[in-house]
């Protein structure tokens, strides 16, 4: 048993909770951690006992651009405010893990070497062939140039050159990174590290940070970021302890969107086989949102299922989270391809009286309550004892104890039963309400779209019973407001370039059971067909006769005109089209275009980046 097994964690994304400006300018240190520190007692409060936050290091944006490993984000402020914060989580016994982006690192969008970049990076600008680092990269050429006007290649993250593919296995990467985690544990006192885009890590470099975990701190926890795949590959004992449980998390709004709780029931029954039908087999990271994806108060149609969705979240194996906000039902969507909506700024103040005014905050705070309470609901075994569309009941069983979960996704109450159970009179944590098991029955009826939680004995935390028909949806003054369209590239977004043939296999595996998510930031296919239709305005897709025949620009990258486009527009007004166009005769006057720099433009259809791109050169 480790805390991790027992915990309960809250997410932070803590340059957007803290209203971070988007680009880092790198001047002197704000220490904005201190807005963050004020929210640790009513995290506490709201029965969470762990907190994922980042990214926290120094970088060029969004934070996933990582430009020093060992600085906190100037903008966040320094060492000291990130050492205090963590020493003040730990005061009220709430464990803390880092974000670690291992899998690339950030440059600046400047061409000077003398710029903010990551100083391996920097060397190679500086000293070409003969950097000591070139081998740090992933397939350096220099014969090649990019839009930067390097004077070289190399690998990147999702086709983004702001994004330097480190070299994993690579002897030197792998012993600097080593002593990133050993740093952050002297200096922070982290107690984990979540690893971004482990779905794309080198195997051996995982096997390798995990021996380090194994040494710096008892129970130090490795959790992964994996979209799908056999999760088996990654969370066993040589590599990682947990991976984010995507699975799940689609399962959960599209079964109640859809009144189908035999789509979630068939995920769970999969993912718990997929650990050997045991509880301690596979112990995924679950989540019913996070910053790459749009708020679970959006994705659900009906709000009142906020309740049976966390009360999932909260009983089936795995390790329960909930993202920033989400604890007060606060909505936020994808627009224009930014993530700005899905990661806003909360002022303290706003919320501090949520636990007396929030149905959805009580909520969680007495699921967390049972959960750190009941032991059962971390190491039971999972079995389903009924099942329809709109009705889904199944047990937690551990060290002679059962803890009975009943659901219901349907408007109207419901009759729901089950067998097998140990006797006993079980209390609802929520509601309050009591049912006798007899004979190893019982029979109970549940309000309509609601969820509880059975234990056996007096269950119940004081405080006023949860109704889901009062579900609070009020949302943040800022997930109002339409997202800014100037933000950094998006460092989640799924990269088919990775540097060893085993990357490759691995995406082409993965991509043969979900070709339909290519993109890490949204995992809807369909918010992403909606977005790309809303992302072109009808005003600009056919200004100048279609800029792309106009240019020659096909998707066979053919020859490129530098032609200028006549009555141009504002970026922000510009068609995606355009932007590439603009892209281009911006590269042009650095030097010659090649038929992979033209490729590498025509690629990124996302909004947002090409904005950011555009904007990039000096």
């Amino acid at each position: 048993m480790a805390w991790y097994d027992e915990a309960v964690f809250y997410h932070i994304y803590p340059l957007g909770l803290t209203g971070a400006p988007k680009q880092n300018e790198y001047k002197e240190p704000v220490n904005r951690m201190k807005e963050i520190t004020p929210w640790i007692k009513l995290i506490k409060d709201t029965g969470f006992n762990a907190i994922y936050i980042g990214p926290l290091f120094e970088s060029v944006g969004h934070g996933y651009e990582t430009t020093d490993y060992r600085k906190l984000d100037s903008r966040l402020g320094t060492n000291e405010d990130l050492k205090k914060f963590v020493a003040d989580c730990h005061k009220e016994g709430i464990k803390v893990i880092f974000d670690g982006v291992f899998n690339h690192v950030g440059r600046d969008m400047a061409t000077a070497v003398d710029s903010c970049d990551f100083f391996a990076f920097k060397d190679l600008q500086a000293n070409r062939e003969n950097s000591q680092y070139k081998d740090w990269f992933c397939n350096v050429n220099f014969w090649g140039n990019n839009e930067y006007n390097d004077g070289f290649s190399y690998d990147n993250w999702g086709g983004y050159n702001l994004l330097v593919k480190l070299n994993q296995r690579n002897g030197a990467v792998k012993d600097y990174i080593c002593d990133v985690i050993k740093f952050w544990v002297s200096e922070f006192d982290v107690d984990g590290i979540r690893l971004d885009a482990a779905d794309v890590l080198d195997f051996d470099f995982m096997k390798t940070l995990r021996s380090v975990a194994n040494t710096v701190k008892p129970d130090f926890w490795l959790m992964g970021e994996v979209i799908h795949g056999d999760y088996t590959r990654w969370v066993n004992g040589e590599t990682l302890h947990s991976v984010t449980n995507y699975n799940l998390h689609k399962a959960l709004y599209s079964g109640h969107n859809e009144h189908n709780y035999f789509e979630i029931a068939h995920t769970v029954k999969r993912l718990y086989g997929m650990g050997g039908n045991r509880p301690d087999g596979l112990k995924l990271y679950n989540f019913a949102d996070n910053h790459d994806v749009e708020r679970i108060a959006t994705k659900l149609n009906n709000k009142s299922h906020l309740i049976p969705v966390y009360v999932m979240d909260y009983s089936l194996p795995g390790v329960p989270s909930v993202y920033y906000g989400s604890e007060f039902a606060i909505e936020g969507r994808k627009e224009k391809h930014s993530d700005d909506s899905l990661r806003p700024m909360l002022k303290f103040e706003d919320y501090k009286d949520a636990l007396k005014n929030n149905q959805l905050t009580k909520a969680l705070a007495k699921l967390g309550w049972a959960r750190q309470r009941n032991k059962v609901l971390s190491y039971g075994d999972y079995r389903e004892v009924m099942l329809t569309n709109r009705q889904y009941v199944y047990t937690r069983s551990w060290n002679g104890e059962d803890v009975i979960v009943t659901l219901n996704n349907d408007d109207n109450d419901a009759n729901v039963y089950g067998s097998g159970i140990r006797d006993g009179v079980y209390t609802g944590v929520l509601s309050g309400r009591q049912i006798t098991v007899s004979g190893g029955n019982f029979s109970t009826s549940i309000s309509g779209n609601f969820g509880e939680i059975w234990i056996c004995g007096d269950a119940h935390q004081s405080g006023d019973v949860i109704d889901s028909s009062n579900i609070v949806t009020k949302c943040a003054d800022t997930c109002e407001e339409k997202a800014d369209n100037t933000e950094p590239v998006s460092a989640d977004v799924e990269n088919s370039a990775t540097c060893s043939e085993a990357d490759y296999a691995q995406k082409s595996s993965d991509a043969n059971e979900n070709s339909a998510e290519g993109n890490r930031a949204n995992d809807n296919p369909a918010e992403n067909n909606d977005a790309n239709a809303n992302s072109v305005d009808s005003n600009t897709a056919t200004a100048d006769n279609n800029a792309s025949e106009k240019y020659g620009l096909d998707r066979k990258y053919a020859a490129y005109n530098t032609v200028e486009i006549a009555g141009r527009r504002d970026y922000e007004n510009m068609s995606i089209e355009e932007l590439q166009v603009a892209i281009l005769e911006k590269m042009a006057k650095n030097g010659p275009v090649t038929d992979q720099m033209i490729k590498t433009v025509m690629d990124n259809t996302h909004m947002g980046s090409l904005n950011n791109w555009v904007r990039s050169f000096r």
